[in-house]
């Protein structure tokens, strides 16, 4: 994996060689974005498989089991990594749910198992990529709709929803990527992004090095922006959307909803239903994490606060359905946000 604490400075690849690798790396910001923390997890999982590293390499049903046992086992793990990204609990779910209907094949051997779950894992790339690519297609769809024949148009963007998030293209990126790819795109706004500055260490990064214009702002900016920089929509990506259509985003995401709702700018949140959570009813269930207080009293060993200062760090915000005016961009289209619960 791109070691993303790292950028824009230094390109630095890490090898991840199991779950243990992968769990820091999440858990530590190494690599980061909802899409991205399930592929690495479950990749994670399919290296040790691949390795034998379970120990369940007997025929017949106890070798099955055992195998049930170890994936089961390093799943929760996982999970502990971080947790408010639901793609890697949907997709936890989604490998439990396939591993118990293949473990009742008749004659299944804990061989045959193992490299099922290896292929599916190994498919989860792909289908990444092209929901990504749908999502952009639809979203810059439904901008342009809004905006005169041939104009091109301005998107303000918060955290990084890109590559780095993704297996690439990116959800609200793609939307981004998308524009630019018809001629469309004016230019893109991404905020830094505070306090892990992902706005300006790595969105601003990826753009600048796919040669599309974008200018950074202070999160502190946007409101302004909005106001002076004939911004056409916001566009965000997601961590979790609940089934009334509240959504958690990185920290900021809910002030700018809020002031894109006073300039009557369009909101969009870009997530594939891998984000959605029908089991949530609404935002108030959605776990926050929160982050060590140095995150914010400090940057690169600088000490930026008093010591002793009393910290609130919060990881993500809720942003309330009713403020997601443009809709939540899936795979599948772009859907109100009250809908959501209909189709998932």
């Amino acid at each position: 994996i791109l070691n993303q604490l790292l950028l824009p400075e230094q390109l630095r690849y890490e090898r991840v060689d199991g779950a243990e690798r992968a769990w820091k790396a999440i858990n530590s910001m190494e690599v980061r974005g909802a899409p991205a923390i399930a592929l690495v997890a479950c990749l994670s999982l399919a290296l040790e498989l691949a390795a034998g590293a379970d120990g369940a390499d007997g025929d017949g049903g106890d070798g099955v089991a055992a195998l049930e046992a170890i994936v089961d086992q390093r799943l929760r793990f996982l999970l502990t990594a971080r947790p408010t990204a639901v793609n890697l609990h949907r997709e936890a779910e989604r490998l439990r749910e396939l591993l118990r209907g293949w473990s009742r094949s008749p004659g299944i051997t804990a061989k045959e198992l193992r490299e099922r779950i290896i292929e599916h894992i190994e498919g989860l790339l792909a289908k990444d990529r092209e929901d990504n690519e749908s999502i952009g297609a639809h979203g810059a769809r439904d901008i342009l709709r809004r905006v005169p024949a041939g104009a091109t148009v301005t998107i303000l963007t918060h955290c990084n929803t890109g590559s780095l998030a993704t297996a690439g293209y990116g959800t609200a990126l793609g939307i981004v990527r998308a524009l630019h790819g018809q001629g469309r795109l004016r230019r893109v706004l991404c905020t830094e992004t505070r306090p892990y500055n992902q706005g300006s260490r790595l969105t601003a990064f990826e753009l600048l090095h796919d040669n599309i214009p974008v200018t950074l702002i202070a999160d502190s900016a946007a409101a302004a922006a909005m106001r002076e920089c004939g911004v056409d929509a916001v566009v965000v990506g997601a961590d979790c959307v609940a089934a009334n259509g509240d959504t958690a985003n990185k920290i900021g995401t809910f002030q700018l909803a809020v002031a894109a709702r006073h300039h009557r700018v369009p909101f969009y949140v870009a997530a594939p239903s891998s984000s959605c959570d029908p089991a949530l009813p609404s935002g108030a269930h959605i776990p926050i994490e929160e982050r060590p207080g140095q995150e914010l009293t400090h940057l690169q060993g600088l000490c930026l606060a008093p010591p002793g200062i009393d910290v609130w760090n919060p990881a993500f915000d809720v942003t309330p359905h009713d403020l997601i005016t443009g809709g939540v961009v899936t795979e599948w289209g772009v859907l109100p946000p009250g809908d959501l619960g209909l189709v998932l």
